[in-house]
C-alpha cells in the first residue's frame, strides 16, 4: 500500500461491525461499551457512513444507560446523575422492581451525549437539570473534576468531559469555569505544553484537553495565532511551539519527548491542523 493509500472500505467494515456486536477480545471492556460506541459511531460519520447504522436503535440503546433520580429533590443525594458506561453496572435495590444503575462516569456521560448529537437526537430531551446540578458536585475545590460520585483520580480529562458536556447541552450550570480555567492554567508546564495535573510533564493528551477546555469555555481568542498577541489565558507562543516540536522524523506524532510517534497523537497533536485560525505550519 502506497504511503497515500487509505483502506477506506476497510475502516467503513470495521467500523460497521464494531457498532453491530463486539468481538470477545472486548469482553475486558464491558463497562467501556459507550466509549466503545462513541469511537464506532463517530468513526461511521467520519467516513459519511452513518446511514449503515440505525439511529433510533443507537439513541435508545445510549439512554438506556442513563441513571435518573429516583424521587424529586435526589439529585442533592450525592449521587451523580450522568450515564454509565455498561448495562453491568445495573444493580436490584431495596423496594425497586427493576436493577437500577448505581451510578455513572463523566467520561461516559460525555461519550453518551457525543454519540447522541452524532446521530441527530434532540439533547433538550435528556434529564439536564438533574445530569447538570449532580455533576457540579464533582468539581473540587481547585476546580479539577473527579470522573464518579465516590471520589477518583482528578485530571485535565475530567474538566474536558465537563466542559464539552456543558457546551453539548448548551447550559453552563454544571461548573464553575472560573475554577476551572485556574486549574487548567495551573497545568501549564515550563515548556508550553500541559501536563495532566499540576507540575507534571507536557502531554499531547493534556494539552488537547486543556486547549479544547479554554476554547469551549470561551476563555480563548480565536486569532491568537495568526496575531499572537498575549492571551489572557495561556502562554500561546511557548503552547504553539511545543506543539510543532511534537511532529517527529517519520511524520507521527508524540506525546511527549523522547517518545515514539504513536497514531493516537495524531488526533490529540494534529488537531491544530484543522483549525484554521491557528494555521500551524505542520508537515
Amino acid at each position: 500500500m502506497g504511503m497515500r493509500d487509505f483502506a477506506r472500505a476497510h475502516h467503513v467494515a470495521f467500523f460497521d461491525a464494531m457498532a453491530t456486536e463486539l468481538p470477545d477480545d472486548y469482553a475486558s471492556q464491558e463497562v467501556n461499551h459507550l466509549t466503545l460506541g462513541y469511537f464506532a459511531v463517530g468513526g461511521l460519520s467520519l467516513l459519511r457512513e452513518l446511514d449503515r447504522v440505525n439511529k433510533d436503535e443507537i439513541a435508545k440503546w445510549v439512554l438506556s444507560f442513563q441513571v435518573h433520580p429516583e424521587a424529586h429533590g435526589d439529585e442533592d443525594n450525592g449521587l451523580f446523575y450522568g450515564f454509565c458506561g455498561s448495562g453491568s453496572t445495573k444493580f436490584p435495590l431495596p423496594n425497586v422492581k427493576e436493577p437500577c444503575h448505581s451510578g455513572s462516569h463523566l467520561a461516559s456521560t460525555y461519550s453518551a451525549l457525543a454519540i447522541l448529537k452524532i446521530v441527530g437526537y434532540d439533547l433538550a430531551n435528556i434529564d439536564s437539570k438533574a445530569l447538570l446540578s449532580s455533576m457540579k458536585k464533582l468539581q473540587q475545590p481547585d476546580g479539577s473534576f473527579m470522573p464518579i460520585h465516590i471520589g477518583a483520580e482528578t485530571d485535565l480529562r475530567f474538566v474536558y468531559c465537563a466542559a464539552a458536556i456543558c457546551s453539548m447541552l448548551g447550559d453552563w450550570t454544571g461548573m464553575d469555569k472560573l475554577k476551572a480555567k485556574e486549574y487548567i492554567l495551573n497545568c501549564q508546564s515550563y515548556d508550553g505544553g500541559f501536563g495532566m495535573v499540576p507540575d507534571s510533564e507536557s502531554h499531547g493528551g493534556g494539552t488537547f484537553c486543556a486547549v479544547a477546555a479554554l476554547h469551549l469555555m470561551g476563555f480563548l481568542q480565536e486569532d491568537l495565532a495568526s496575531n499572537l498577541r498575549d492571551s489572557a489565558s495561556i502562554d500561546i507562543r511557548m503552547l504553539l511551539e511545543w506543539c510543532l516540536q511534537r511532529q517527529v522524523t517519520d511524520g507521527g506524532f508524540q506525546g511527549r519527548r523522547n517518545k515514539p510517534s504513536d497514531t493516537c497523537y495524531a488526533f490529540w497533536q494534529g488537531w491544530w491542523c484543522t483549525e484554521d485560525h491557528w494555521r500551524l505550519p505542520f508537515d
